[in-house]
């Protein structure tokens, strides 16, 4: 039967991007082929449970919220991610998948909504990148870009500028915290009219910083 390896399932408020604030299911998966240097979901790289797919369907069903996020870890890592991912829509959620951009994001049925975090150069994982991936990106998916200093804000204005993904989809920048004060984010995105959202973490305001979320 098919499975994919599960950490943990739970029912929160989303944390992150224009679903924040929606009541929301989360997948999280085990199993991360990345180390970004300000992972704060490191208890996700291994262990976890293989977990049949209509046993978790069950458990999101269960769960009772139609908005499903799967994330990790990486969920891409997980061969039978694609089986499942229809199956939730099939039943009726409306599914976000959250990836480090590192593997192709085609092979994922194109109902659902990407939130592809691509890394900057402070993660340390800059060169895994598969950038191919922002021409994959479709209306109803999202950037996201988790910025470590005012170099890796830069970078992520002129990625901006370059690809001009304002026309086809939402772009987040997401300060680190200790790292980049989002006040000064937020002055630096006013400075230079960039046409992004400042994005942070609603459920670490609910649940203080510790919170184990996406």
């Amino acid at each position: 039967m098919d499975k994919l390896r599960v950490k943990e399932i739970y029912r929160s408020i989303q944390g992150e991007s224009t679903w924040a604030g929606w009541p929301c299911t989360f997948v999280r998966t085990a199993g991360c082929d990345i180390r970004c240097t300000y992972c704060d979901e490191t208890h996700a790289f291994s262990g976890g449970e293989l977990i049949s797919i209509p046993r978790l369907l069950s458990r999101v069903k269960e769960e009772g919220a139609p908005l499903v996020e799967v994330t990790g870890g990486e969920p891409l890592l997980q061969k039978n991610l694609p089986q499942f991912v229809s199956r939730l829509l099939d039943d009726g959620h409306t599914v976000l998948i959250e990836t480090g951009g590192h593997h192709d994001i085609s092979v994922i049925d194109s109902r659902a909504h990407i939130i592809l975090d691509i890394k900057s150069p402070g993660s340390g994982m800059h060169a895994h990148g598969d950038l191919a991936n922002l021409d994959r990106l479709s209306a109803g998916d999202e950037l996201k870009l988790v910025l470590c200093d005012r170099a890796d804000y830069e970078w992520a204005r002129d990625l901006v500028r370059e690809h001009r993904f304002e026309v086809r989809i939402p772009i987040h920048f997401s300060p680190v915290v200790p790292g980049v004060d989002p006040q000064e984010l937020a002055r630096w995105i006013l400075d230079d009219r960039l046409p992004v959202r400042l994005n942070l973490q609603l459920h670490k305001f609910i649940w203080g910083p510790d919170a184990k979320q996406v």
